[in-house]
């Protein structure tokens, strides 16, 4: 999940490793990757996904985005159908459309995590707010900004949405969204992590000081890990494009890995190669060179 807006300045060539082994499933994240800034996927990225499930090559779309968000793409699901979303919190089938989805797996962050993320990160950093991702619904607290383009179901104090006879109580939580309205994203993150441990798993996605916390050890790149390895699918056999600090794990994991041009320097450091930026196709840029070494 990403706001617009560049990150870094773009790398103009891209740089692209020799595959030591033919890829089976190409993986990528959406918003500042494969989507262009206006969140629109170009006719050059749609036939280059096209042209990779013709191919053989799994396509999964890996993204911070909720199920709900997914539209932007449903159009563009070949066989399986499925995405990893908020995170790597669920993986969803989106062969029923917007508003049709289904729930594969949910790898939830339990309440009492979550009820010690908001206290301890609040303590970390004074002045933090919360938004409480579910499976179907999205609370916030009266003083969360209007980030998303939504209207929350319930407004409330974090505490009160992660009660036992909180509305959607019987709902697993996927993820925590932490604001602060004046420290520097990457601060807001270390300080973050170190709060928290191993008791969730914190990452950023927007230019924003707006964290993403899930359960331990839940991330793009483990759930991505458990799909593949239920596909009998190696990590060498898996490319993967990404743009910002929720992306690092998943590019690292994976056997060739591109930062998109527009990348967190956290991102540049990770990955094994570079492309353009989204806005000028870079997971296609990649995609039909890797098909025409297959040829």
């Amino acid at each position: 999940m990403r706001e617009n807006g560049p990150v870094t300045s773009a790398t103009r060539q891209p740089e692209t490793p020799a595959a030591a082994v033919p890829p089976r499933l190409i993986a990528t994240d959406l918003d500042g990757t494969l989507l262009r800034d206006d969140k629109s996927v170009s006719p050059r990225t749609v036939a280059a996904l096209a042209a990779a499930e013709e191919a053989g090559v799994e396509v999964f779309f890996v993204t911070g985005r909720p199920a709900r968000w997914m539209d932007v793409v449903s159009d563009h699901v070949h066989g399986h159908g499925l995405a990893i979303c908020g995170n790597g919190a669920a993986v969803v089938d989106l062969h029923g459309g917007p508003g049709t989805h289904r729930f594969v797996k949910v790898r939830e962050l339990a309440r009492e995590n979550a009820l010690d993320a908001v206290r301890l990160v609040r303590e970390a950093a004074p002045g933090t707010v919360y938004a409480i991702e579910l499976t179907y619904g999205f609370y916030q607290e009266p003083a969360y900004p209007k980030l998303h383009m939504e209207i929350p179901d319930t407004l409330a104090t974090a505490e009160k949405l992660l009660a036992p006879d909180a509305p959607g109580a019987d709902e697993p939580v996927l993820k925590i969204l932490a604001f602060h309205p004046e420290l520097d994203p990457d601060v807001f993150l270390n300080l973050a992590r170190l709060a928290l441990g191993d008791r969730a798993n914190v990452t950023r996605s927007s230019p924003s000081a707006l964290l993403e916390i899930s359960g331990p050890g839940v991330s793009k790149a483990s759930t991505l890990a458990l799909c593949c390895a239920e596909r009998g699918i190696a990590p060498e056999e898996v490319v993967a494009f990404g743009d910002m600090p929720n992306d690092v794990e998943m590019l690292t994991w994976a056997g060739q890995s591109y930062a998109m041009g527009n990348a967190h320097p956290d991102v540049l450091a990770a990955a094994s190669g570079r492309t353009v930026d989204n806005n000028e196709d870079g997971v296609a840029v990649v995609i039909e060179r890797m098909l025409a070494e297959r040829r």
